[in-house]
């Protein structure tokens, strides 16, 4: 179902990327569609992955601002791989001259970027509809509290192993965690 979404998705942003660049997407839309998606699932988080932790070892010395454009290039950079590999193994074609082609290059991967935020944007809103719809049909409904609003600090905290679990995150109730389970599961998901 994901494939499917990413993909009508993908077409409809090369065929913006056609209309708005020098890049000529054509009838090849539908194949190139095939391929991006592909490349989104399975390669992207590959390549995103090598290049944040290429990125890491730099980033103790960079500040704050810096950390935010290393972030925004590599974003880039994946863009640009993907959007290579797209144009290799597809139809897509590149517009002709020197001013052409470098718009044909560059463009279409900050359109990819701006689609890839607007997919996770509207798959993040459809998937909780989900969960609610399934969580109304199962009837099993997630408990928060006051709790869950405000975790502890982790400085604050008592850790020591007969200290009260602190109630962070989502809590189930029947999902057959104890305290400690829970604690140790917010722990990795906050550090």
């Amino acid at each position: 179902m994901r494939f499917a979404s990413l993909l009508v998705f993908n077409v409809v942003v090369l065929l913006v990327v056609g209309w708005l660049t020098p890049a000529r997407v054509g009838w090849a839309a539908l194949w190139a569609g095939i391929v991006l998606t592909a490349l989104v699932i399975w390669i992207k988080p590959l390549v995103e992955k090598w290049f944040r932790s290429m990125a890491a070892k730099s980033a103790g010395q960079r500040t704050k601002a810096g950390e935010k454009l290393v972030e925004f290039f590599l974003a880039f950079a994946v863009a640009l791989l993907v959007w290579i590999a797209t144009v290799l193994f597809t139809g897509v074609s590149i517009g002709g001259g020197i001013f052409g082609a470098f718009w044909g290059w560059v463009l279409p991967p900050v359109f990819l970027l701006i689609g890839w935020a607007i997919y996770d944007a509207i798959d993040d809103k459809v998937e909780g509809h989900a969960g609610t719809l399934y969580d109304r049909a199962t009837g099993t409904k997630t408990v928060t509290d006051a709790a869950t609003s405000a975790p502890a600090s982790t400085s604050t905290r008592d850790t020591s192993p007969g200290a009260a679990a602190p109630a962070t995150g989502r809590r189930q109730r029947d999902d057959g965690l104890t305290d400690e389970q829970r604690r140790m599961l917010d722990e990795l998901g906050n550090g």
